[in-house]
């Protein structure tokens, strides 16, 4: 079993601080790290994940960690590494993506055993856009029995322009069975030009709608998704389909994708008001 480091990433804090940046070793020679809001011990911890080859610093993300903490919350904003030692920076479409599902599952596991190694045995799965999927895909894959519940905001699926799907996944298996592993360029959620190696495409790739729909559908939690009704970036016909399959949802009316200006009290609201029926510390 991997095993994983904690550092302290700038200055060694005392004991009365109110925040901290934390490191962890996720491989050999890829470290990550995460702001960590200090909050009430009797509340359940949040691990809140940024977007799609966004950082902890998004707006979105930043902002609804710091008002969960104003209210009490121990907020964990990792910023997944996507194969970049210590990332701080949001990763650009061009750039050589090597990186997939399956390492960013592997990272939110090692945050949640580091939650539970720091004394926090309720903890809440808060994702935004892409990151709400990848909470969700680390839901479906044995996931801790200290995850309590999960909120997907703006979740969204895989998307891939008008590529047809069954095509490229057909193409990209062959190459993965041909061990080619040159980078593949396709689109990818709202990158035109996505560089990747085929294995970790094809990792995104495979979360197509039907699959995020038969994830949500065996959610091993209490969940709730919050979803803006003018989010232009949703895929056709996803809140239709949302509701179809009867999955506890807030529409915020008249929220974008980033739940931004007064929206954003509104993602507050609903997330304290769903964190309020979450059991507090569980026994150990």
């Amino acid at each position: 079993m991997r095993s994983c480091l904690l550092c302290l990433l700038m200055l060694v804090f005392p004991a009365a601080a109110h925040a901290v940046i934390v490191q962890q070793l996720m491989r050999p020679g890829i470290a990550a790290n995460a702001e960590y809001l200090i909050g009430d011990r009797d509340k359940p911890a949040v691990l809140l994940l940024h977007g799609f080859l966004q950082t902890r610093e998004f707006p979105t993300v930043i902002t609804l960690a710091h008002g969960l903490q104003t209210e009490g919350y121990t907020v964990l904003s990792p910023t997944l590494s996507l194969n970049i030692p210590n990332r701080t920076q949001s990763l650009a479409c061009e750039a050589a993506h090597k990186h997939g599902m399956e390492e960013d599952i592997a990272e939110i596991r090692d945050w949640v055993d580091w939650l539970k190694s720091h004394g926090h045995r309720s903890i809440v799965l808060i994702g935004h856009s892409f990151g709400s999927m990848q909470l969700l895909a680390y839901l479906s894959d044995h996931p801790d029995p200290a995850v309590k519940a999960y909120v997907g905001t703006s979740l969204i699926e895989a998307q891939i322009g008008s590529t047809f799907r069954p095509t490229l996944i057909a193409r990209l298996e062959s190459l993965i069975r041909n061990k080619q592993n040159a980078l593949v360029t396709y689109p990818l959620s709202f990158c035109q030009k996505y560089p990747s190696t085929p294995e970790g495409l094809l990792s995104y790739v495979l979360w197509d709608q039907p699959r995020v729909l038969s994830a949500l559908k065996v959610v091993p939690v209490r969940m709730l998704l919050i979803m803006g009704d003018t989010d232009s970036m949703l895929g056709q016909g996803w809140l239709k389909a949302l509701q179809h399959i009867q999955m506890p949802m807030v529409i915020v009316h008249g929220a974008n994708h980033f739940m931004d200006g007064e929206h954003e009290f509104d993602l507050l609201d609903h997330t304290l008001a769903f964190l309020r029926q979450t059991p507090e510390r569980a026994s150990k």
